[in-house]
Parts: C-alpha cells; sequence; structure tokens
C-alpha cells in the first residue's frame, strides 16, 4: 500500500511538471508542423498545376514551352487574386511571414493569431504557385509558429512555455523543408527563441526531430539538394573562400536593398494597394519570358548550379534577373520568404565566383561546386541574420567538415560586412519599415506585457483651475515629487505646475489677487494612456526627461486616473526579467 502510494505521488508530480508536458507536447507539435509543411508543398504544387499544368518542382523547364501568354497572364491574374484576397481577409491587409514570428515572440509573448497563419500559408501558396519569384521556408516557418502558438493558448501555458512551442513549430518546419533537422534546431533558438537554455533546447530537438522523420516518411531520406561529393584541393584556397565571402556580402545587400527599392515604388504608384500584385506579377512574368528561371521557389536552376551545368553569363544574368524578380515579387505585395531566394542567388554567385577562381588557379581549385555552395551558405546567411543556422544547413546537405570549414569562413565575413554596411538582417529591416526597432531584444517584449495600469498610484497632488496662486505657492512646499496637477472639475487633466512655472510669482506676492493655476500652468502636459504598455512609458519618459507622468483614461477624455514612476517602471521590468530567467532555466 505505501509502495502504491509512493508511485502515485511520483505520477501526479510529473503530471504536473510544466518541462514534462512540454516534452510530450514537443513532439506532437512537431508533427503537426511537419505535416503542415507538407501540406503546404503540395497546395503549391495544385496551385501550380491548375496554373501552368505542371506538377514537377523544376517549373522553369515547363514555363520555357508555354507561349508566352500564358507566362505573363498566370502570375498576372494570380496577383490580382492575391491582391484582392490579402486586402479583404489578411489582419493587416499585408502578407505575414518569419519577421511576424520574430515581433510576436518579443512583443506578444508567442501570441500569434490562427487567421493570420492559415491565410498567410494560403497567400504564399497560391504566390509560388502562379510564379511569384519567392521563398517557401519562410511561410511554412510562420504556419508552423501559428498553428503551436493557437495550441498553447489552447492549454493556457505560461509566457516562457508558449515561446517555446512556437520555437518548436519553426524548428519542426525548417527541418521538414531541408531534412535538417539540426538546423531547424539551432534556426529556432538563434533566430526566434534568442537564447539557448535546456529548458527551449530539449523541446526544440524533439520537435525537429520528430519533423525530420514525418518528412522522411513522406518525402524519403533525400536532402533538399542532390549534391556531388566535394573536397577541397589545398589550404591556399581559403583566401579565395574569403574573398567569395566579400562579393557574397555585397550580393545580399544589393538583394535586400532592390526589394526596398521595389516597395518604395510600388507605394508611390497612384494605384490602389490591392492591385499592386496584379502589376509585379505582370512584370515577372515580363521577365519569365527571358529568364523562365525566375520563376517560383527557383530549385531546379540551384541544383543546376551546384552541379556546374550553368555558363557563367548565364549565371550573371541570371543573378540580375532573379534579383530583381524577387524585388518585384516582394516589393508588390506577393506573400512568401526570402530563404529560397537568398539560396538560389548565393549559389549563382558562388558558381560564378567558382568559375573565374577556377581559371585563374586551376591546379589549386576545388571545382564550381564548392565555390557554389559557399556562396549559397554566405549569402543566405547574411541575408537571414543566421550564420550558425546556414552553417549547419550546408554541413547537414554535405556531410563534408572541410567544405563546411570554408562556408563558416565566407558566412562571417558575409555576416559582419552586412551587419555593418546593411546594419541588420532581412527580418529586423521588414520589422524597422513598420516602427518596431528589437535592438533591445527580448528586453521590449518584456516592457510591453505590462500595462501602466498595472504599475500606477494616486499619490499625486491635484488642484482646480482656479486655484489661487497663494495657494499653489503653499500645496508646492509639500507637493510629492514637486510637481501639482491642474485637474477640471470633469476630472480633466488640464497642465501641470512645478515652481520653475510659477517663475517670478513664486516669490512675488503682489500679483496674488490675480492669478490662478490656469494661468501658470504648463498645458498639455507628458501622458500616459492606462492601456499603454511600459515600453511606451519608458520611451516616453527618456524623450521628455520627466520622471513621474501624469496617466488618463484615454487620449480623448484625458480623464487623470494616477501618475507613474519611472523607479515602478524599472522594478516592474527588473520582476520580469528575473522571472523569464527563472522560466528559462526551469526554475519555476
Amino acid at each position: 500500500m505505501e509502495t502504491s502510494r509512493k508511485i502515485l505521488a511520483v505520477l501526479r508530480r510529473l503530471l504536473y511538471n510544466e518541462q514534462l508536458v512540454l516534452l510530450v507536447l514537443a513532439v506532437f507539435m512537431g508533427a503537426l508542423a511537419s505535416y503542415g509543411a507538407i501540406a503546404f508543398r503540395y497546395l503549391i504544387l495544385l496551385i501550380q498545376g491548375v496554373s501552368f499544368g505542371t506538377y514537377s518542382d523544376t517549373l522553369y523547364t515547363h514555363a520555357a514551352s508555354l507561349p508566352a501568354w500564358q507566362v505573363v497572364l498566370v502570375p498576372t491574374a494570380g496577383g490580382l487574386l492575391i491582391g484582392l484576397f490579402v486586402h479583404y481577409f489578411m489582419p493587416g491587409r499585408r502578407p505575414h511571414a518569419v519577421a511576424d514570428v520574430i515581433e510576436a515572440v518579443a512583443l506578444r509573448s508567442g501570441r500569434m493569431g490562427i487567421r493570420a497563419g492559415l491565410g498567410a500559408a494560403v497567400v504564399s501558396a497560391a504566390s509560388i504557385g502562379v510564379g511569384a519569384s519567392v521563398g517557401r521556408e519562410g511561410p511554412v516557418v510562420h504556419l508552423g509558429a501559428a498553428l503551436c502558438s493557437r495550441i498553447a493558448r489552447w492549454f493556457g501555458l505560461s509566457r516562457s512555455l508558449t515561446i517555446n512551442l512556437v520555437g518548436c513549430g519553426v524548428a519542426a518546419a525548417v527541418a521538414a523543408s531541408f531534412n535538417a533537422p539540426i538546423a531547424g534546431t539551432f534556426f529556432a533558438l538563434e533566430v526566434i527563441i534568442g537564447h539557448y537554455a535546456i529548458t527551449a533546447f530539449a523541446p526544440i530537438v524533439l520537435a525537429s526531430v520528430t519533423g525530420t522523420i514525418i518528412s522522411r516518411a513522406h518525402f524519403g531520406d533525400f536532402p533538399a539538394f542532390i549534391l556531388p561529393g566535394q573536397t577541397l584541393a589545398s589550404a591556399l584556397e581559403f583566401p579565395a573562400f574569403a574573398l567569395l565571402g566579400v562579393v557574397s556580402a555585397v550580393a545580399a545587400i544589393i538583394f535586400m536593398r532592390s526589394i526596398g527599392i521595389a516597395q518604395d515604388l510600388a507605394m508611390k504608384t497612384p494605384l490602389p494597394r490591392m492591385l499592386h500584385p496584379m502589376v509585379g506579377g505582370f512584370l515577372v512574368g515580363l521577365l519569365a519570358l527571358a529568364f523562365p528561371e525566375v520563376l517560383g521557389v527557383g530549385y531546379g536552376t540551384t541544383d543546376a548550379a551546384l552541379r556546374g551545368n550553368i555558363e557563367l553569363y548565364v549565371l550573371l544574368a541570371l543573378i540580375a534577373a532573379k534579383t530583381a524578380a524577387v524585388a518585384i515579387s516582394l516589393g508588390s505585395g506577393f506573400g512568401g520568404g526570402v530563404f529560397s531566394p537568398s539560396l538560389f542567388i548565393g549559389a549563382l554567385v558562388g558558381g560564378a565566383f567558382g568559375i573565374v577562381a577556377s581559371s585563374v588557379f586551376p591546379e589549386l581549385s576545388s571545382g564550381n561546386s564548392a565555390y557554389t555552395l559557399v556562396g549559397m551558405g554566405a549569402v543566405a546567411g547574411a541575408v537571414l541574420g543566421a550564420p550558425i543556422s546556414t552553417i549547419l544547413i550546408i554541413f547537414e546537405m554535405t556531410g563534408d567538415y572541410a567544405i563546411t570549414v570554408a562556408v563558416m569562413v565566407a558566412v562571417v565575413i558575409a555576416s559582419i560586412i552586412t551587419q555593418q554596411a546593411f546594419g541588420q538582417s532581412y527580418f529586423a529591416w521588414q520589422l524597422e519599415q513598420r516602427g518596431i526597432n528589437l535592438t533591445r531584444g527580448r528586453e521590449t517584449g518584456l516592457l510591453a506585457e505590462t500595462t501602466v495600469a498595472d504599475v500606477m498610484k494616486a499619490d499625486y497632488t491635484p488642484v482646480t483651475p482656479e486655484t489661487p496662486i497663494g495657494t499653489l505657492r503653499e500645496k508646492l512646499q509639500t507637493a510629492t515629487y514637486g510637481t501639482l496637477f491642474v485637474v477640471r472639475e470633469s476630472g480633466t487633466l488640464a497642465g501641470t505646475v512645478t515652481l520653475s512655472d510659477l517663475a517670478e510669482a513664486a516669490f512675488d506676492t503682489s500679483m496674488d489677487s490675480l492669478l490662478k493655476a490656469t494661468d501658470v500652468a504648463r498645458s498639455r502636459p507628458p501622458a500616459l494612456e492606462k492601456a499603454a504598455d511600459l515600453d511606451a512609458a519608458l520611451k516616453l519618459m527618456e524623450s521628455t526627461h520627466e520622471e513621474h507622468i501624469a496617466v488618463i483614461d484615454d487620449a480623448d477624455s484625458r480623464r487623470m486616473v494616477g501618475l507613474v514612476h519611472q523607479v515602478d517602471v524599472m522594478l516592474a521590468y527588473n520582476r520580469a526579467l528575473l522571472r523569464m530567467h527563472r522560466e528559462e532555466h526551469g526554475v519555476l
């Protein structure tokens, strides 16, 4: 009997152990995200089959045989339908992708809407299916994260556990896409979660492995690209790989800037925003008449570049064409990611560089394929801001340690140059365009979790607009924080009065009978709505150099309900930081 009680006690502790529950959920989340990725790929092929009449991954070979009108019409008509769908059904009237996952984790404790997740998947699958020059990995990451976020909300999990489950969805999605469980794990930790604590690492590994197993069951145990055997000819080749890192950084910067330029041009057109994808589809279709390789994800062309089957002049032309096609597609409002396009452009850049390098030093060259791999990793790592994940993807695709070392050199150089010249990754740039700056990392999210109403106090001294200046002088001597708050009879904040606001009247009593609070008060002082978060409070305090700010009900009524102090904001932040640290390290 005693033994059975002990067993029941142990089982009860295990049942209510959050970390154990998270590990079990991680397997389920990995399976869910993986099946989401599989369904997404089949949806792309279905739409592509209806649009272009082929279900092959190498769309460009089929498109080259199609009549010109179909090559142009499909992305144009598809763009029109996608623009209408985004306008009427998508939250924010824009496609969603990886940057939205980063924003959700940093600012909303991992909470994401399932409508946005499913809608983004439909938009992106349709975009790729009609030939838009975008990637499929970003949308799959968003879909996996949205599904897992929804499950976390159903279970009512804490902030830390919710974020970890979102990471599980991301890892499984990447692993399923590339058959690369290690890279999936580190992409989730490096780009989405932002730390490598064991409480996040363990469930994300389980989810990534689960996603890989399911993907292999459906598509076989094959890497994303079938690669020829690679060997390094000489250690003297590493300066060439370093130089390729510099060239890749230039390509990555041009790639990202071109998307920004295309977005700016699209916004300056007089056409309604919902018609932008239609125009973008028309331009991509025109490009595809000359370069059908720009249509869709483009893995067929990437494979050809890896095998060294593309001549130098074609590689150079395709670099320009693909960069333009991606910029037009994303700038005009098609849905999709930049992972595949950056791999595509990186492969072309590396292939072109390899041809030149091999012709100059043929006895030292490892061959074009080696340079293609290195360039692919360098451009992708710089664009994504994920050097570790990119290096691991190449390693898992090749299994070659020597080539991976060369990739490490190029990726690090390309990432540093891009960071210094462009300032940030593509995802961070996207968020900056929306007015979201995450340079403070998860600190911003911690401050955003608490509202001003949670920390405000009522320890302020109110006066009416009609209060005589003599009374103001007396109240200022005992007023908390040396400030009086002028509040109308209706409760509306009318201004503030400090000793400096009294000016000469602070010591000259000759005008006491004529002056009152409304005459000397600072009108429209800085104020915070009670629903605002502490990040907004801290920013206002920093910009106004005020340590104590009035709290109002809302901007319309301006009814004063309390006062918030800088010290209370910082105390709340420190408590949240300590709580997060404990959650991450399993001290619950």
